[in-house]
């Protein structure tokens, strides 16, 4: 390949316009990267805390003792936290509280709380994604549109019309063209990926806020019915 056309020689001969595009491209494709991992690891994290949890929740332990396994001061995660929220809520209500229905209305109210803060916390950066997703094809058509016209200015100022004189411009607009799609693509991958991860593991968090409930619920009823007894 002629040294005047490699990539590199192209990209550091492109006109400012286009290296800014470059520039912009490569920016985002380096950071849809580090969010891409990043996410991988918060979600891959989050689905083993979930597991365990289930495993230790549905063994048969002492509600209480499994609220007092996590410190008050430690922050807790997934389905612990929709728990602890939703537990420390019923222990506050029950004394105070005149029927059973605002005890779990107050339960349900805690826990939807803490679902929508582990929504954010799972979806945290995936709105960046997609915004890479979808601006980088346009960012890079704007840089290939800006080279197509260095293209045209080179032609109608050259004596002599020829490929020599408009390859460069050409390849240059290609190049934008191409680091678009190179941003675009795994970002567009990755947030279908992590968009559906994110929304099977809150879908399961919101299974267990319902079977908590109704556990809570059957516990309300068999402290009526022992106190009519």
């Amino acid at each position: 390949m002629n040294d005047s056309m490699s990539i590199p020689h192209l990209i550091m001969n492109a006109s400012t316009v286009v290296q800014l595009v470059m520039l912009i491209l490569v920016l985002g494709s380096i950071l849809s990267w580090v969010a891409i991992f990043q996410r991988s690891l918060v979600l891959s994290r989050a689905k083993k805390a979930h597991k365990a949890f289930e495993e230790r929740f549905w063994s048969g332990v002492d509600l209480n003792d499994l609220y007092r396994e996590t410190p008050a001061d430690q922050e807790t995660l997934g389905a612990e936290h929709v728990f602890r929220a939703g537990f420390r809520e019923f222990n506050r209500l029950l004394p105070k509280a005149k029927s059973p229905q605002a005890i779990l209305d107050g339960v349900q109210r805690s826990m939807r709380v803490a679902w929508s803060r582990e929504e954010e916390r799972l979806n945290l950066h995936l709105v960046f994604l997609a915004t890479v997703a979808s601006a980088s094809p346009y960012i890079g058509l704007f840089g290939t549109v800006w080279g197509i016209m260095g293209s045209f200015q080179s032609l109608s100022m050259a004596q002599q019309a020829t490929l020599a004189t408009v390859a460069p411009w050409i390849a240059e607009a290609l190049i934008a063209t191409a680091m678009g799609l190179f941003a675009a693509i795994p970002a567009v991958i990755f947030y279908n990926r992590l968009s559906a991860e994110s929304g099977r593991l809150l879908g399961k968090y919101e299974d267990f806020a319902e079977e908590f409930h109704s556990i809570l619920h059957r516990n309300l009823q068999g402290r009526g019915e022992s106190a009519a007894a």
